[in-house]
């Protein structure tokens, strides 16, 4: 069974596309039956901006919907009909920083956000959804604009893979600035649609001051699903010695670890939580599979709650 970027330290977009099939049967659910998160239908100003279909005039109708092409092709007045998708529309958010780059299990904790963007992706997707992608790193971000279908997840699994390369080449020419997460999100205040949604795959490694407002300004736009993507060591770090550099000179230190696991709650749960977000848990070494069942199972429980 293919698995997504089957090296570790790489993301490959034909593996991220050709993982629908762990989803197909399964799309997102975060949805209510009336197309907006709560459950509450409310009033809308305008028709939304996805055509449906083209029909013959009727009494009633706006002539600004007058379809001129159809009009002047069959001789009788057609006019186009509208649905707003925005609700239906979702901008996965990847976090390739340089604090990103790295894992003990065997794979990169950005590869496994990038996996678990694109099961998500894929969910939207199969929900009838359009899905566009905002890559941040240490340099430029890169922004592909929401699309639908199967040619929407290709660029995403493509945009996904070219962000994420750029990223280890950054870092291996010794290019390992550190933006907060708060200011490398600042943009997507803007590009994700209100009403939609927006999947955050991070390690919320330095968040920024600015963090916890601009959760709130997404929050009052978009639902939030935070993937929180945790390797190993962080919840159940082996015994030893362990060194590492710190700050601007690169000196070596070194960090003594118990080998006891966690027992304590994750506090970036709890913060993600009081901010609005949903919050899924993705583990770095897990395969695609258990991502997706992770996803879904947690998805369940949102659901419930909304019930």
């Amino acid at each position: 069974m293919p698995q997504a970027a089957n090296s570790g330290a790489e993301v490959d977009a034909d593996d991220l596309f050709r993982l629908r099939h762990l989803v197909r049967h399964i799309p997102e659910r975060g949805l209510a039956p009336t197309g907006r998160p709560g459950g509450f239908a409310g009033k809308r100003r305008g028709n939304g901006l996805e055509i449906v279909d083209v029909r013959p005039f009727s009494e009633g109708d706006d002539s600004r919907h007058v379809d001129a092409a159809t009009t002047a092709r069959t001789g009788r007045t057609h006019v186009r009909t509208f649905r707003d998708e925005r609700e239906k529309t979702a901008l996965l958010v990847a976090d390739f920083r340089p604090s990103m780059l790295w894992g003990t299990q065997g794979r990169l904790r950005s590869v496994a956000a990038a996996t678990a963007l694109a099961l998500a992706g894929w969910r939207v997707i199969e929900a009838g959804g359009r899905v566009g992608i905002f890559a941040i790193g240490a340099g430029a971000p890169l922004y592909i604009a929401p699309q639908g279908r199967e040619r929407g997840m290709a660029a995403v699994a493509g945009g996904l893979a070219r962000a994420h390369a750029e990223a280890i080449e950054a870092a291996a020419a010794g290019r390992r600035t550190e933006p907060a997460l708060s200011t490398a999100l600042e943009a997507t205040v803007s590009l994700v649609p209100r009403d939609g949604t927006l999947f955050l795959a991070t390690g919320l490694d330095e968040p920024g001051a600015e963090f916890d407002a601009l959760m709130a300004a997404l929050r009052r736009r978009a639902r939030l699903v935070a993937l929180l993507v945790r390797d190993r060591f962080e919840t159940a770090p082996p015994r030893g010695a362990y060194p590492y550099l710190s700050g601007a000179g690169s000196a070596l230190r070194w960090a003594f670890v118990t080998g006891r696991e966690r027992s304590d709650p994750d506090p970036r749960i709890a913060r993600l939580e009081h901010l609005g977000a949903e919050v899924r848990t993705i583990d770095a070494d897990a395969d695609p599979e258990a991502m997706a069942q992770s996803l879904v199972e947690l998805a369940k429980g949102v659901d419930a709650g909304r019930s």
